[in-house]
């Protein structure tokens, strides 16, 4: 049995929770935003935000890079060179802005539930196709690997 093959299949699973969760986050705040504080929606959709925060997209956004880590670290003591390859570096970058998008959303997030006026609903329909066209790129990088 592979440890490997299980590290990766256990971060493409925490890829997938990760990259549903950052995109329906920021519907979540769009409807939000369509309501006032203490009408129905308002407070549902914050609710609803606030558990798909806390049960899956801060765990696994934790767990991709424990996991993603770990699948370098075994490559690396196999005798590969993962680390090295430039469309690693590049994949690398993109999940960086993935990881920094769903701090950015974070933040997004309890401006809206502090009703702070900050936060405008076209703001988050433009930011709700960024994930979607950097998880595009990684895919590309990972599969393709054109450098």
């Amino acid at each position: 049995m592979d440890i490997y093959l299980w590290v990766k299949s256990a971060h493409i699973i925490f890829v997938i929770a990760l990259m549903a969760g950052l995109l329906v986050f920021p519907r979540y705040k769009i409807h939000q935003l369509s309501s006032r504080p203490g009408e129905p929606l308002f407070e549902t959709m914050k609710d609803a935000s606030n558990r798909l925060k806390r049960i899956i997209l801060n765990p696994s956004v934790i767990l991709v890079w424990v996991f993603g880590i770990l699948m370098v670290y075994l490559d690396y003591a196999r005798g590969g060179q993962l680390y090295l390859q430039g469309w690693f570096h590049a994949k690398l970058a993109l999940v960086l802005g993935i990881s920094g998008l769903h701090g950015y959303f974070i933040t997004l997030g309890k401006r809206v539930d502090a009703v702070t006026g900050t936060v405008q609903a076209r703001t988050l329909r433009m930011l709700n196709e960024v994930p979607f066209i950097l998880m595009i790129g990684v895919v590309i990088l990972v599969i393709v690997r054109p450098f």
